[in-house]
Order: C-alpha cells, then sequence, then structure tokens
C-alpha cells in the first residue's frame, strides 16, 4: 500500500468519525411561508426551491431538516433562525 493511498485511507476514516448534527425547523402557527422560505434561503443557503420544499414539509408533517453538517457551522445558522422568530434547533 503506497503512502497517497494510507493518507487518503486516514482521511476518510476521519470523515466518517467526525458527527453531523442537524437543525430541525419546527412547525408554528405564527410565521407565513414567504418569511419561511425566506429566512431559509438567507440562513441556510437554500434555493428558492429548496426553501420551499421544506416550508411545506415542516407545514404538513410537523418539522423538517433544513441543514447538516458541523456543530460550529450550523449553530450561526440556527441563531439566525430563532431570531427571524422560527423554532428550531440543533439535534
Amino acid at each position: 500500500m503506497s503512502t497517497q493511498e494510507k493518507t487518503l485511507e486516514e482521511l476518510l476514516l476521519k470523515e466518517a468519525v467526525e458527527t453531523q448534527n442537524e437543525i430541525v425547523l419546527f412547525n408554528d402557527d405564527v410565521n407565513t411561508f414567504d418569511h419561511v422560505i425566506n429566512t431559509l434561503i438567507y440562513a441556510c443557503e437554500h434555493t428558492a426551491e429548496q426553501a420551499e420544499q421544506c416550508a411545506l414539509l415542516v407545514h404538513y408533517k410537523g418539522k423538517c431538516t433544513v441543514k447538516t453538517g458541523l456543530y460550529d457551522d450550523l449553530k450561526p445558522r440556527c441563531s439566525m433562525l430563532l431570531d427571524a422568530g422560527l423554532s428550531a434547533e440543533i439535534i
């Protein structure tokens, strides 16, 4: 096994071990679809289509994972959602 292959294996293993967290957005009876969509576009860098699909899932299912990644990346995004009046948490 070459050094390059071994390094690549170690890198892949490290990536697999890092914990992926999720921002879950919850339904409420206060915010409009437009507000939720615009906030998802801003805070989570969704496309308009992604944001609309998430808003519909939240409306009909009660919750939806809107972003997955490392905690340090998700924390400020979740704060933006909360500051906009949405109900969200990192799990």
